[in-house]
């Protein structure tokens, strides 16, 4: 590690663009909402000036604390916020840090080289959106504090003691005349350390629960070997070797690690200065690139692909990866303020070197790895062929470009897809109440027969063959792969209506996975739902007065509030029956499936938009959600029945 002393860190180094009073006023703009994300953005904006410490090589430790009292503790051991007086300001560097907007060390200014926190908002949002906030800074022998209330200080920093350690800790309370909720989830943190300490190899980060007394620390001396180790989890991989290289080309760190499994889907990951992009950019297209030229070059060279055979595609080489590219540059140029895409053009080029020569080495070197790679990618490429057959088969029938619809698609009249949905639903009996009760303006039905295939251990040609995978992709209008657009959607909504028992709850984990697997951005753009249907119905005399319930919790709390309307009456109550008469109902029906309902019935409960529950389908953490949906649907049996067994406390209503 470097010498702290020597850094050159200092107070003039921190360059004040402007002030802070904008964000007690829209927080939103600053860390995305009021809710429980942005409440855990204030975590992160802490953590990752601990992270900028040591990836500039002055912290090797990042420790959070959820105190009892609600509050959060961060502490790093890097250089701390400087403490000399700020030449322009005449404030502290850690007062101006603290209460002006974009007053940090990442604007040029020489404290950083390499910074996730570009944007400089960090601990001054945090400042401001909290009722109290203590930093101690610990520094050049001195231990310096400074105390604030929503963003004021009460007093200038003041040196309080003596130590030998360096440093920042931050203790902040978030307001909650702001918040929502100012309740931390502590998995949700521990999952950010976890992935701060896989991208910063050698850092120790740790996260302790006062209140349960939970603790966890995490140190990766692989790095990104860990996660892609770590994200292959359960699957089965075609080799127990992992590619790993790191190497510094023209001032740029280029690292990528990758394995190659037998699923059918990708996993690749991009990150700039540990930051992670979502949508790639120029560091995932240098890498695509060199990918698949080398293979197709081994491939060749090898004799595993005919000189009349054509190139490898880059969906063919991919299927099955599992990949890490992590880039530490100087001068990231992010597309938008979420820094979603990194744009720096020279970087496509480094990472394309790096990737070029190293993994063609890597192949060489390791030749029953590259003939399993190589095969895999050939597997893919045949199955891609038919899959294109398949696809212009049902193209030339006029099926899959809005010509010709599923055949059973009861359809809405209403032809503007921002008023109209359409309902998945289990088997013909519910289909049929469903079309016979519905809105038909606006309300187009397609009942499923039996359970979908499953697309985690499917290929895109056996998808095609499946009527109805194939029937839900016509009716939807989006295409499939290649031909897939989001624009086409036919439906603003699309509800996942299926029985309340085992079965049900199968099939629409199966249409899930479906649409997590293949069409992703429909659950990205809000479009996808389940129905809730009633669980109970509660009968007094005349069935126009039953009541329906949707779960367990609600039932209980029905039954009590008419127990005690009734008490308060004067009513007398017979200790010797069932709850639901002594709540003056005749009859407690409990309902396992949708056809158990008449079509008026169906309508009332579970789609008339003025009564329905929907719950929306969103995807928080596709890292989560992938391994989610491996562990339930993938081929590892082990992995499926530990998931189940440790949830097995928490089922109700099994059908037994």
């Amino acid at each position: 590690m470097a010498d702290k002393k020597s850094s050159g860190y200092s107070a003039d180094q921190i360059q004040v663009l402007e002030g802070l009073e904008p964000v007690r006023k829209r927080p939103g703009m600053y860390i995305g909402g009021t809710g429980e994300e942005g409440l855990h953005h204030l975590v992160w904006e802490i953590v990752d000036n601990g992270i900028d410490e040591a990836l500039a090589g002055f912290a090797s430790e990042v420790a959070v604390t959820l105190l009892a009292d609600g509050g959060v503790k961060v502490t790093d051991n890097g250089r701390g916020i400087p403490t000399g007086k700020h030449a322009k300001t005449g404030k502290s560097g850690v007062e101006v840090a603290l209460t002006i907007l974009h007053a940090g060390g990442k604007f040029g200014g020489g404290g950083y080289k390499v910074s996730g926190g570009l944007h400089g908002v960090g601990v001054s949002v945090v400042n401001a959106l909290s009722e109290k906030l203590t930093v101690t800074v610990y520094q050049d022998g001195k231990i310096w504090q400074q105390n604030y209330e929503r963003g004021v200080p009460l007093a200038p920093l003041k040196a309080i003691g003596t130590t030998d350690r360096t440093g920042t800790e931050v203790v902040f309370y978030p307001d909650v005349s702001i918040f929502e909720t100012t309740k931390f989830n502590y998995d949700t943190i521990l999952d950010r350390l976890r992935h701060q300490a896989y991208l910063t190899k050698g850092i120790r980060t740790s996260i302790v629960e006062e209140a349960s007394g939970e603790r966890y620390s995490f140190y990766f001396e692989g790095g990104i070997q860990s996660y892609v180790k770590h994200l292959n989890l359960g699957r089965e991989v075609i080799d127990d070797d992992i590619f790993y290289v790191d190497k510094e080309v023209n001032g740029v760190q280029v690292e990528v690690s990758l394995q190659y499994t037998d699923a059918f889907s990708e996993t690749v990951k991009s990150f700039a200065n540990n930051v992670l992009n979502p949508e790639g950019g120029t560091h995932l297209t240098g890498f695509r690139a060199a990918l698949t030229r080398v293979i197709n070059d081994y491939a060749r060279k090898n004799g595993l692909l005919k000189d009349k055979e054509e190139n490898l595609s880059g969906d063919d080489t991919r299927e099955g990866l599992t990949a890490i590219i992590l880039v530490k540059l100087t001068d990231p140029q992010f597309e938008g303020q979420t820094k979603n895409k990194l744009g720096n053009p020279e970087v496509r080029g480094y990472v394309e070197q790096v990737m070029g020569e190293y993994f063609n080495y890597y192949l060489e070197e390791h030749p029953a790895v590259g003939r399993k790679i190589v095969n895999k990618a050939l597997l893919a490429a045949r199955a891609r062929k038919a899959a294109r057959a398949a696809r212009d088969n049902i193209l030339r029938k006029g099926a899959l470009d809005g010509a010709g619809l599923a055949s059973k698609l009861a359809d809405c009249s209403n032809k503007d897809p921002k008023n109209t949905e359409i309902y998945l639903v289990e088997g013909d009996s519910a289909g049929g109440s469903a079309k016979t009760g519905r809105d038909s303006k606006t309300q187009a039905i397609l009942p499923l027969r039996g359970k979908v295939l499953n697309v985690e251990r499917a290929r895109l040609d056996k998808m095609l063959a499946n009527n109805e995978l194939l029937n839900l992709i016509k009716a939807l209008g989006v295409g499939i792969e290649e031909s897939f657009n989001i624009a086409g959607l036919r439906y603003e909504r699309i509800i996942i209506m299926t029985d309340a028992d085992v079965d049900g709850s199968h099939i629409a984990t199966l249409l899930m996975t479906f649409f997590f697997r293949f069409m992703k951005p429909v659950i990205d753009g809000g479009h996808l739902f389940l129905a809730k249907p009633p669980l109970f119905e509660l009968v007094k005399q005349g069935r126009k007065n039953s009541v329906f319930i949707y779960d367990e919790d609600e039932l209980d709390k029905q039954l009590d509030a008419e127990i005690e309307r009734r008490k308060k009456e004067g009513i007398k109550l017979d200790d010797g029956v069932e709850r639901y008469k002594q709540a003056g109902y005749v009859e407690q029906k409990r309902y396992k499936g949708l056809g158990e309902m008449d079509a008026s019935q169906l309508f009332d409960t579970t789609m008339n938009p003025e009564k329905r529950v929907l719950v929306q389908v969103r995807v928080e953490d596709a890292e989560k959600a992938d391994a989610i949906f491996n562990k339930l649907m993938g081929s590892e049996v082990e992995l499926r029945k530990n998931f189940i067994q440790s949830r097995a406390k928490f089922a109700k209503d099994l059908d037994i």
